[in-house]
């Protein structure tokens, strides 16, 4: 078995997120979240997914990891369920690779997904950055509308939703991902009261006209057409890492947003496929990653 201490050493070095001394990391033991298929899992059929991922933390991987436990659909998470998985992630994203040995280009970070037989000449597809993973299984697994022009207002929900999850990373990162937290605390604090104070309305703002100028066909449940899209599991998720990193102040506005968070969030979470993940042991806790908390940060 990999060490835990080993695990968090390849993160520490490795992720784009910087390392902390005050957040303890939380890490699992491989053992402790074997991949189980769920009840309403489809049969493993060609071709099979490989999202590949960092190990024991949510991070960007969860974006993937929704679309797919929505859907009901087989795949690997591969530095989950091996405790050999890590090398596959280091290898996708090696600095030393120009080209893999199916001719995809290398990845600048994880995510990436990896799907057999897909790519060029019958060989196995890579792809990586989250919004490209999410409209390529979008398009596969039913989760862009209905039409193309909705898989495009699918698109432009998840690209803002992402944004929002890049400025929460910020907030306690705000020089740069490579120093402590404690090594800028002091900007982190003027950055997180301008993020809570300025961007967290200003983008839940968003989300709730989204959900009022679809109110007609997603009735408070869908930002895009009459059912579930990628766009709502990525607003979701970045929903609920607000809520473990700051609490009070989204407990503070969630009133100010009826429909989002009255309506949208309890029915996403609610999805038979999210619910049953969100409950079993595939779900990572959020620890060092994009989402932290930090009481200092939140609402006083």
């Amino acid at each position: 078995m990999l060490e835990r201490r080993t695990i968090g050493d390849l993160l520490l070095r490795y992720t784009a997120y910087a390392p902390c001394k005050s957040v303890q990391t939380h890490l699992r033991p491989l053992s402790a979240h074997p991949r189980t298929m769920s009840s309403n899992k489809k049969a493993r059929t060609q071709p099979p997914y490989e999202l590949i991922y960092w190990p024991g933390i949510p991070g960007r991987g969860e974006f993937i990891r929704l679309a797919f436990e929505a859907t009901g659909t087989s795949y690997t998470d591969t530095a989950n369920e091996s405790k050999d998985g890590i090398k596959a992630v280091l290898a996708v994203k090696s600095e030393d690779l120009t080209v893999d040995d199916d001719g995809n280009p290398p990845a600048f970070a994880p995510p990436a997904l990896r799907v057999p037989g897909e790519g060029k000449n019958g060989k196995s597809l890579v792809l990586y950055q989250t919004p490209n993973i999410l409209l390529y299984l979008g398009d596969r697994l039913g989760l862009t509308g209905e039409d193309e022009i909705e898989k495009h207002w699918t698109l432009s929900h998840a690209l803002t939703a992402l944004d929002l999850n890049n400025e929460t990373h910020d907030t306690h990162h705000p020089i740069g991902p490579s120093k402590y937290y404690e090594e800028q605390k002091e900007e982190a604090l003027k950055k997180a009261t301008d993020f809570r104070e300025n961007r967290i309305p200003k983008f839940l703002g968003f989300f709730e006209r989204g959900l009022k100028g679809n109110q007609e066909k997603g009735e408070g449940k869908h930002l895009v057409g009459t059912k579930l899209t990628f766009a709502d599991t990525t607003v979701w998720q970045v929903l609920n890492g607000l809520k473990f990193a700051f609490p009070k102040e989204i407990e503070a506005r969630e009133e100010d947003y009826p429909l989002l968070f009255g309506t949208f969030y309890p029915s996403v979470q609610e999805h038979r496929g999210i619910k049953e993940y969100l409950s079993s042991k595939r779900r990572q806790p959020y620890s060092m990653g994009i989402f932290r908390h930090y009481p200092e940060l939140d609402r006083q």
